[in-house]
């Protein structure tokens, strides 16, 4: 169910994405404005630029043995739940269809599991949610591939890696029976697919991408009740941006 739902939402963040190069492209051609901007942007060695962002967060979770033991929760499973970010840009020319490009961005997001439980003790919310909050350094290096420029219009495409530092963690915390514990760093793979717009000074591109993490950043600790039932949890995250570029 929940993994429906993510491809949903990155269905709609897509056509999202298409709508507005169609919106862009449309309005080009009705003011005709054939002129070409930033002609010699293409010879540029390198070139900066900075980043706004709209991301929802997902946990890929899976279940620890303990999780069927348990008399209790009877449901353990991860919520969407979105976030923004803001960073820089600089990006390096390699040839005439291939850029390397590092964004390293403050990103702000929130990672919601959702419990069903039974037996719950005086004074306990039944069916508890809990929201992890984060703030990510986030470092990723990508490689680009661009399409032949069309007037004022171009589409590329991304993949590459990215190292995350969630300086939120809450994985030392000592008072901690009802928390879901996340370790500090995480690694993984994105990809994506944006939009070039030539303006007279400066470049507009939106764009979207899907990121995936490697590892387990689930600190887990038998102790909790709501962390024991629980074994893996990988990062999962789709990120709309606006990049402006010079």
């Amino acid at each position: 169910m929940q993994k429906a739902e993510f491809r949903n939402m990155f269905n709609l963040l897509c056509k999202q994405a298409i709508a507005i190069g169609i919106l862009f492209i449309t309005g080009i051609d009705v003011m005709a404005q054939r002129e070409i901007n930033l002609p010699d942007h293409d010879s540029k060695p390198y070139y900066f630029g900075i980043t706004l962002s709209y991301n929802s967060s997902y946990l890929h979770a899976s279940h620890n043995p303990k999780f069927l033991q348990s008399d209790t929760i009877m449901v353990a499973e991860p919520y969407n739940a979105g976030g923004f970010g803001l960073g820089l840009l600089a990006t390096g020319h390699l040839s005439d269809r291939f850029e390397i490009r590092v964004n390293p961005q403050l990103v702000f997001a929130s990672k919601t599991l959702r419990y069903i439980t039974k037996y719950d003790k005086p004074g306990e919310y039944p069916n508890p949610k809990k929201n992890i909050e984060s703030i990510l350094m986030s470092l990723p290096l990508q490689i680009k591939f661009k399409s032949d420029r069309i007037d004022n219009f171009r589409v590329y495409m991304l993949a590459g890696l990215k190292f995350d530092y969630d300086m939120a963690s809450n994985s030392t915390a000592r008072r901690a029976e009802d928390l879901v514990k996340l370790k500090p760093g995480d690694y993984g793979f994105e990809g994506g697919i944006g939009f070039n717009f030539y303006f007279k000074s400066f470049i507009f591109s939106p764009e979207i991408k899907i990121s995936n993490g490697f590892n387990n950043i689930h600190s887990r600790d038998a102790n909790l009740k709501f962390s024991n039932v629980l074994d893996r949890l990988q990062s999962r995250m789709i990120m709309f941006s606006i990049h402006l570029e010079g």
